[in-house]
């Protein structure tokens, strides 16, 4: 059920006409309350698109009542008439659901640079919100997909009866800068807004922005969280960022699952750092280390490209005391090779990096996907 798997939401998916295939492209999330709390983290790509100019600064006051989201169009570098587009998007599903534009959230997806057309926009509007259903979390999901080749959901629900729900779009432009994808997650517990925000950038350090796919941050990216209270349950805090992260985490490996063109999932586990900071750095580096996704994608255990890779970062360590094992076998130690690279076995879809940097007691987890033809040529032909 997505979205309106929490108590207190309904949710559509149309298609408006956004898409030149015919498919589902405008989707909207409303809380009914008895809360209409929310937080949202952005892109912090300077260049943003209309949408998150406009979010930005309805998110301010943490009262949200609605949100819509289309694909088939970033509305981003469209000028004036693109942020009037999203203006007359929130003016009209407000005006629908009888509620304050200042109280709808606008996201788009899509291609940068095309106008999106406002007459379809507003249909589509006015179509879901005849189609607004309890039962509408899987066809919202449907409507915000671009180049996903499958909707991304989920759910978890705690021991005393309140429960999280989620959907997210992404398949390429997948970095972090807080945010990296399109992701609506609902809940109906009660919490207070600013639990609730600190709730939201506690799960997605450790969730969202540890997914690195392609090194490319989007204009679009967008993470909001809505909670209804309605389940008459006070949330305990502990539990509910546990439970929030393991919701945030579960769609970021979906997203991962899906990247354009992958064919390994990499997930890369710095440990021994002297901080959470340094192992941060020293994974993202090797993710996004286009020579080692090169070798994983053509299944060589080329364990060179890893130490390169640390060797760039301004981590703490000595480049002669790292220890670096793939799928769990020990390949390089104290600058020496440690064991048979014929031993490594690639063929898997995921795939583990383990780097030891024996400088002290902190570690952490990126994950990505390897480099293919597939990608290239997915990408080389996006926009027509």
């Amino acid at each position: 059920m997505s979205v309106t798997f929490a108590q207190g939401f309904e949710a559509s998916g149309v298609a408006c006409g956004l898409k030149s295939s015919g498919n589902k492209d405008l989707a909207v999330v409303v809380n009914r309350g008895p809360l209409k709390l929310a937080a949202a983290v952005f892109t912090t790509n300077r260049c943003q698109a209309n949408p998150i100019l406009w979010s930005k600064e309805v998110i301010k006051d943490q009262i949200v009542e609605a949100i819509v989201l289309n694909s088939g169009g970033a509305n981003c570098y469209t000028g004036p008439e693109g942020f009037q587009n999203t203006h007359a998007t929130a003016e009209e599903l407000a005006k629908q659901l009888g509620i304050a534009a200042g109280d709808v959230l606008v996201c788009s997806t899509g291609l940068i640079g095309e106008q999106l057309d406002r007459n379809k926009l507003i249909q589509g509007v006015s179509s879901a919100v005849a189609t607004l259903a309890v039962s509408g979390g899987v066809a919202a999901s449907e409507a915000i997909m671009t180049t996903d080749s499958v909707a991304k959901r989920a759910e978890a629900e705690s021991g005393s009866g309140w429960r999280i729900g989620g959907m997210a779009k992404g398949a390429g432009m997948l970095a972090p800068g807080l945010a990296t994808m399109l992701v609506v997650i609902t809940t109906d517990a009660i919490v207070d807004k600013q639990f609730l925000d600190s709730a939201l950038r506690s799960a997605t350090r450790v969730s969202f922005d540890r997914l690195d796919s392609d090194g490319c941050m989007s204009t679009n990216d967008q993470v909001t969280l809505m909670a209804s209270g309605a389940s008459g349950v006070r949330a305990d805090e502990g539990e509910f960022v546990a439970l929030l992260t393991q919701v945030c985490k579960e769609l970021a490996l979906k997203l991962l699952d899906d990247a354009e063109g992958a064919s390994h999932n990499i997930h890369i586990t710095v440990s021994g750092a002297a901080s959470e900071d340094d192992a941060v750095e020293v994974a993202r580096s090797v993710a996004r280390n286009n020579l080692f996704k090169a070798a994983i994608y053509g299944n060589d255990p080329n364990w060179g490209r890893i130490l390169a890779a640390v060797g760039t970062t301004k981590a703490v360590f000595d480049p002669y005391n790292i220890d670096v094992a793939i799928n769990g076998v020990l390949i390089s130690s104290q600058g020496q090779p440690a064991g048979d690279r014929s031993q490594i076995d690639l063929t898997p879809r995921k795939v583990e990096i383990g780097i030891n940097l024996n400088s002290g007691g902190h570690q952490a987890t990126v994950v990505t996907n390897d480099l293919t033809h597939a990608y290239v040529e997915e990408n080389s032909a996006y926009s027509s």
